[in-house]
C-alpha cells in the first residue's frame, strides 16, 4: 500500500478526532503505520478542528500532511472546510455535509466533491447524532478503500462503549451505503 493521507474537518465536539484515531489505530493493528495529527482552536467545542490521518506500510517519518497531498477530505463545518480545503490534492475527493458546508463552483472543478448529509443520517436514521463520526469513518473508508471494513469495524467497536455498539454498527452500514450511492451518481 502506498501512503494515504485523509483529512476530517469540523468543529470541536463533532467527533472528527475520534474518527481519525480509529483509522490510525486500525492500520497499526493490521501491522502497518498509522498516525493522527490534530489541530484545533482553543475553544473545546465549536472551534475549527482538523485531523489528518496518515496510513502507510512504511515508517512515517514526517507527521504532517504537506499542502496538496491530502487524498480525501470530509467536512461537517464550513468554517473548517474553508480553512483546510487547500491541502487536498488536485482531483482529490472531498465529502461535505450539504446542510453545513458550502463548496464553490471552483471547488467542484478542482476536486471531486460529494454531498452526503452526515449529521442528518446520524440523527434521523441511526437515532443518535453522536454516531456522526462513525458515519464519516465509513464514508471515508468506502470511498478510499484504505482499510478492510471488518478490521475497521472491530477497531471502532473497541473505542466506543458497548451500550452503543449496535447504533455504531448501523451508522457504519449507513455510511457505506450513502458513499456507494454518491459514487454511483458521480460528483
Amino acid at each position: 500500500m502506498a501512503r494515504h493521507t485523509l483529512r476530517f474537518t469540523g468543529v470541536g465536539g463533532q467527533g472528527v478526532l475520534l474518527a481519525g484515531e480509529i483509522m490510525a489505530a486500525c492500520k497499526i493493528k493490521l501491522g502497518g503505520y498509522g498516525l493522527k495529527t490534530a489541530t484545533y482552536t482553543s475553544q473545546v467545542r465549536g472551534g475549527p478542528t482538523v485531523v489528518d490521518i496518515t496510513l502507510d506500510d512504511e515508517e512515517i517519518r514526517y507527521p504532517y500532511a504537506n499542502e496538496g497531498e491530502i487524498d480525501f477530505m470530509l467536512s461537517v463545518a464550513d468554517v473548517s472546510y474553508q480553512a483546510f480545503k487547500t491541502g487536498v490534492k488536485p482531483d482529490g475527493i472531498i465529502v461535505v455535509d450539504p446542510n453545513l458546508v458550502y463548496p464553490t463552483d471552483e471547488d467542484r472543478e478542482k476536486w471531486k466533491v460529494y454531498e452526503i448529509p452526515i449529521i442528518t443520517i446520524a440523527k434521523e436514521e441511526v437515532g443518535n447524532v453522536i454516531t456522526q463520526s462513525v458515519v464519516a469513518l465509513a464514508i471515508a473508508n468506502e470511498m478510499t478503500g484504505v482499510l478492510p471494513h471488518d478490521a475497521l469495524i472491530e477497531t471502532m467497536l473497541s473505542k466506543v462503549p458497548p451500550k452503543v455498539h449496535e447504533a455504531n454498527k448501523l451508522a457504519y452500514e449507513l455510511g457505506r451505503k450513502y458513499a456507494q450511492e454518491a459514487m454511483a451518481k458521480g460528483k
